[in-house]
């Protein structure tokens, strides 16, 4: 009989060669032989001008092979094309004034890292210092740090605003952040000059985009940017998205120097010169009638990207614009974009991806409408949630939300915080003097980004004249060897997901095998994998758009194996089922084994039914569906799905010492139907971590002077395990009818809600609307004081 795998709790097959210390990371490989070691000289200042740089000494150092400046930078590359016209070109590293302290201004290359490394303090450099821009508002004030200033309008938002019970109007800043992987950035390059090509191998993560960004910075046709990923990547959460433009600094270094070049990043580096989520100050105006509905809202958002515009950014900005109305049915929304730069290290993707500046300033506002509306926080949410009958639902600004009973999910989270009860403990521990508060927040999670939301950047007018950018697909094959093993490869570039085991699993139910006869390739070769533009591990969109890839080969795969076997076994392919690694006859013993098939299919061709070509494979790619580029008015279903999350937060702050204590936390999500209910909760367990982190102790943090003060754990603070706050969660399945296999990503929401939720806690154990993330003790405790 059959088995079904897909939605069985599985182990990661990954592990066990992890846990063996087996595992195969960049550092591990050695792809170039004979490869030098890079050392990166960065910028001491935020904002100078580089008078001299010279490295002379440097190149006098036994060992060292030479250098490479940003004079040659400027020579050798073209600056970083963007998603907005930016005033200040970005390049691979600093050409006359360096914009932020840690930025690259030379690159010395040698024989051992060891030489690298110290030939560094023989470099040269004079600066002549600059005033530095840090704040976002003084930015945005001055006309060359505006990079982008937009202005959207959906419905008739002054009126709804004009004729409300209640306007709320605050001001909310969202703190710049990382995603602190394992492992670091890692590239090793090697230019060929006599086909003028550059094979990089980086542990790159995607989107694949940023292929051809750095393509066209090193002035090369796609092809000749050969970039391959290692088997095994230290997690990411969206940073590794932004080690393109290393690829191309050590590509230069190798085109100039002539020898293949090897850059590992350590963590100072990382957190000095690496990336980091976007720092976001936003105005909100929110109208609500007497009894609670939420009319209209206006945002007005400052987005600090850093020194440069440095791509995919803008897209934090937009990636979230079809959810601008969250998970409510409010019509009437308007918001205004801008996008500035100031002398901090530029930003890129970071988990949530713009998802927490958002809902941390949305559901903020709706606890404070609750309160000064005398509602409770969980009823003002349930009064506005939309409604299972209206899906799918279209927002305002074009999303187009796929499934899910909100309410539902909200009622699961209040059942299991006991949420009743809680309120009349908080109440209780109120009387006796202890601050105790409640959060709720609910918020929708889109996953399967539209590669075309970036341009709303652009206005329609600008967007007319220029080639439309719409969709999100990925490509994957499936292969049977003469001997009867099932290969697959995809184009995915996974950090630690899972996403071998979930292709196994799929594999194995079409195939009618277990998924341990099932070999997964996870490493990206731009030069023979399947892939597109929109590859990679970003936007959760493995489970429904790489996920689909996979599947759709293997039924091709399938149906031809189906197809062979009735021609041998002289029935109707219809007829025939895979099962227990045989293609057998439905309702018979009838039956020949897979490998007779696939050995059919190599080594038999004249045995292979008319017009049947040899052989057991198929690539295939899948698209996501309804990924229009924006229209006119500036709508866009930003994302293929929707998830959702419903989450409440317990919290008591210590009056002593500020500090915050998460009492109980209780998350439910509907991300559709779940591939592999182990692996989602090991999704949903990091996602949630990752926003307790910001919620409570994570910010990126600079003086006066743009110097960074976080450099190093030691003040760049994480949660470890033993400060995990306590977690319980729960799940409704409501498949989307726009995947193939009614998957959601969840690998983002809690790190969406939980900042909002926690905010929102502390909020109401202080009584105050005053609150800013992270939510430290030293800072909650200024409060209280």
């Amino acid at each position: 009989m059959r088995q079904q795998w897909v939605g069985r709790p599985l182990p990661r097959f990954e592990d066990e060669a992890l846990l063996r210390g087996a595992g195969r990371y960049l550092d591990d490989l050695d792809p170039a032989p004979n490869a030098c070691h890079a050392a990166v000289l960065r910028s001491q200042l935020a904002h100078a001008r580089i008078a001299k740089l010279d490295p002379s000494a440097a190149l006098e150092l036994p060992g060292v092979v030479g250098v490479l400046t940003g004079a040659d930078v400027a020579e050798l590359s073209r600056p970083f094309p963007a998603g907005v016209d930016c005033p200040i070109p970005y390049r691979a590293a600093a050409v006359d004034v360096a914009r932020y302290a840690g930025e690259p201004l030379a690159v010395v290359v040698a024989r051992d890292r060891y030489v690298a490394e110290d030939a560094l303090e023989l470099v040269e450099v004079d600066y002549e210092p600059l005033e530095p821009v840090l704040d976002p508002l003084t930015a945005a004030a001055t006309e060359r740090l505006l990079a982008s200033d937009r202005s959207f309008r959906y419905g008739d938002p002054e009126s709804a605003l004009a004729s409300a019970h209640l306007v709320v109007r605050e001001r909310f800043a969202f703190p710049r952040w990382s995603g602190t992987p394992l492992e670091c950035y890692g590239v090793v390059a090697d230019w060929d000059e006599a086909t003028g090509s550059l094979t990089a191998w980086a542990n790159f993560q995607g989107p694949f985009t940023l292929h051809s960004v750095a393509a066209a910075a090193l002035g090369l046709p796609g092809s000749k940017l050969r970039l391959i990923t290692p088997p095994d990547s230290g997690g990411s959460f969206g940073i590794k998205s932004t080690v393109y433009a290393y690829v191309v600094l050590m590509g230069l270094a190798s085109r100039k120097l002539g020898v293949p070049v090897r850059w590992i990043e350590d963590r100072l580096e990382h957190l000095a010169g690496s990336s980091g989520a976007t720092a976001r100050i936003t105005d909100v105006e929110a109208g609500f009638s007497a009894d609670g509905e939420l009319l209209a809202l206006r945002y007005d958002v400052v987005e600090d990207v850093g020194a440069y515009v440095r791509a995919p950014e803008p897209a934090t900005l937009y990636r979230m614009h079809g959810s601008l109305s969250g998970a409510y049915r409010v019509r009437h929304v308007a918001a205004r974009n801008r996008v500035v730069t100031t002398n901090r290290c530029p930003t890129g993707l970071n988990r949530g991806f713009g998802g927490p500046q958002l809902y941390f300033a949305l559901e903020r506002t709706m606890a404070i409408a609750a309160r000064r509306l005398s509602l409770d926080p969980a009823e003002l949410a349930r009064r506005n949630l939309i409604r299972a009958d209206e899906q799918p639902y279209r927002t305002p600004s074009g999303g187009l939300y796929d499934s899910g009973d909100y309410a539902a999910c909200l009622d699961d989270a209040l059942r299991l915080a006991r949420y009743e009860e809680r309120v009349a403990e908080r109440d209780r521990a109120r009387s006796e003097g202890r601050l105790v508060g409640i959060g709720v927040a609910c918020i929708v999670e889109p996953s399967i980004s539209n590669m075309g939301y970036i341009t709303l950047a652009r206005t329609p007018e600008q967007r007319a004249g220029e080639l439309p950018k719409s969709g999100n697909a990925e490509g994957a094959s499936v292969q049977v060897s003469p001997l009867g093993g099932i290969t697959v490869r995809v184009a995915t570039a996974g950090q630690g997901q899972g996403h071998a085991t979930v292709c196994a699993q799929i594999v194995a139910d079409q195939l009618g095998v277990g998924p341990a006869d099932v070999e997964v390739i996870t490493e990206m070769d731009t030069s023979t994998s399947a892939w597109t533009v929109s590859s990679g591990s970003y936007s959760s969109r493995f489970s429904g758009v790489s996920a689909g890839a996979v599947l759709r080969a293997a039924e091709r795969v399938a149906a031809k194996a189906r197809r062979i076997a009735a021609h041998l076994l002289e029935c109707d392919p219809d007829d025939v089922e895979l099962a227990g690694g045989r293609a057998v006859v439905t309702g018979s013993a009838d039956g020949i084994s897979l490998r007779r098939v696939a050995g059919v299919a190599h080594w038999n061709p004249e045995a292979l039914p008319p017009g049947l070509e040899p052989g057991l494979q198929a690539t295939a790619f899948h698209a996501a569906p309804n990924l229009d580029p924006p229209d006119a008015d500036d709508r866009i279903a930003s994302s293929a799905a929707h998830g959702f999350v419903a989450d409440v937060a317990v919290v008591e702050v210590e009056r002593e010492t500020g500090r915050v204590l998460v009492l109980d936390y209780v998350s439910v999500h509907d991300a559709g139907r779940l591939l592999n209910p182990l692996l989602a909760a090991g999704q949903v367990r990091g996602s949630f971590a990752h926003g307790a982190g910001v919620a409570l102790l994570e910010r990126t943090v600079y003086d006066a002077d743009g110097n960074l003060l976080t450099g190093s754990f030691m003040d760049y603070l994480c949660l470890t395990a033993p400060e995990l706050p306590p977690l319980t969660t729960g799940h409704r399945q409501s498949p989307s009818p726009f995947t193939p296999l009614g998957a959601k990503g969840l690998g983002e929401g809690t790190t969406m809600s939980v900042p909002a939720a926690i905010g929102n806690a502390v909020a109401d154990a202080l009584g105050r609307d005053d609150i800013e993330l992270p939510l430290t003790a030293p800072r909650v405790w200024e409060l209280l004081a």
